[in-house]
């Protein structure tokens, strides 16, 4: 029996146009993790600022090319809330905060030699007030140390945000350190746009950026296939889609990344890593059986999140620690004692 179908306005607008009718799927990411058709932090591009044509007007499926590429680095950084503030003010009232951690480092395939290695960890703590009182509390001393920043906004999310920010902002500057020596997949939407070939990796989707039929060739690519080229004008970065595989049971979108590149790179260099891309990605890409995010989070970034995560200590022992040393504080600044001390 064929497919049922319904009449509609079809990608062409011409009404008596035979589609196909949507049909439902069971995601197969761990519900915990969300789901590879939705981001918080995805671009949106503004209204008609993509342009399809860079590379080409024949849109279709593209194959890969390996060009034989040694060194590859995958870069990505975990973070977590290790306690909640309150800033007891007498006069304004009590303000929120929170104090997090967050790791970043690279994960580098020595493809002749067969050998990974995990480089370039940076981890730091931070404090973050809201309302812009910064002033009024000092950098808790805790070793390693924890910076402190502020948030104009008191909403509990934008704090978050706040921590998750200067995470990006690091990945960003280590991946741009790493690019001098190697071909660098930065996990997520690239904050560095000058001019070096770093590729930033968007594993899930919450806004597509494509017209009805171009977003058709997304659903036909094949694993080791691209889409050509389009331009996100307004955020200065060429991108295009990859699928990584195709699982069963799955939907038109299963296995689909969207990579980007920097757009003040010649058209020629990004049409060469798009290709790089397309060859290399599906050879890294999990399996269901090993990691709930299969096939999106690449094996390289997930041996990588997991060290990571190990080498951000435990977080009982930082919210001991950073209790006693708050308390320590408090007991100095009571009566009597000296606050020069503080």
């Amino acid at each position: 029996m064929s497919a049922p179908t319904e009449r509609s306005t079809g990608l062409s607008g011409c009404p008596g146009t035979i589609r196909a009718m949507a049909r439902i799927f069971v995601e197969g990411w761990d519900p915990e993790y969300g789901t590879p058709l939705d981001q918080d932090e995805a671009l949106a591009p503004a209204e008609g600022s993509v342009d399809p044509t860079v590379e080409t007007d024949d849109w279709e499926p593209l194959e890969g090319m390996d060009d034989g590429i040694q060194h590859v680095a995958f870069v990505d950084g975990v973070r977590r809330v290790d306690a909640r503030l309150t800033l007891d003010d007498p006069v304004a009232g009590p303000t929120p905060g929170l104090v997090g951690t967050f790791a970043v480092g690279a994960t580098r395939w020595n493809r002749p030699a067969r050998r990974s290695e995990i480089t370039a960890v940076r981890i730091e703590r931070w404090a973050v007030l809201a309302g812009g009182r910064e002033e009024q509390m000092p950098p808790v001393a805790l070793d390693p140390g924890v910076n402190t920043t502020t948030c104009a906004s008191e909403d509990p999310g934008r704090l978050m945000m706040e921590l998750h920010t200067k995470m990006r902002r690091a990945e960003g500057e280590t991946a741009t350190a790493l690019a001098a020596e190697c071909f660098v997949i930065a996990d997520g939407p690239l904050n560095d746009l000058t001019a070096h070939p770093t590729v930033g990796y968007v594993k899930s989707h919450r806004v597509t950026y494509l017209e009805p039929d171009h977003n058709a060739v997304v659903a036909q690519l094949a694993p080791g296939q691209r889409t050509p080229l389009f331009c996100i004008a307004d955020y200065k970065r060429y991108s295009w889609y990859v699928r990584l595989a195709m699982l069963d049971g799955g939907h038109s979108w299963t296995g689909i990344v969207r990579c980007e590149t920097s757009g003040q790179l010649p058209k020629e260099d990004a049409v060469t890593i798009a290709d790089r891309t397309a060859a290399l990605l599906p050879l890294v890409a999990s399996q269901p059986h090993v990691d709930p995010r299969a096939p999106q989070n690449l094996v390289p970034i997930g041996a990588l999140e997991k060290e990571l995560r190990h080498r951000m200590g435990d977080r009982g022992i930082v919210y001991r620690a950073l209790r006693e040393a708050v308390m320590e504080r408090r007991g100095m600044e009571q009566p009597g004692m000296a606050r020069e001390a503080s």
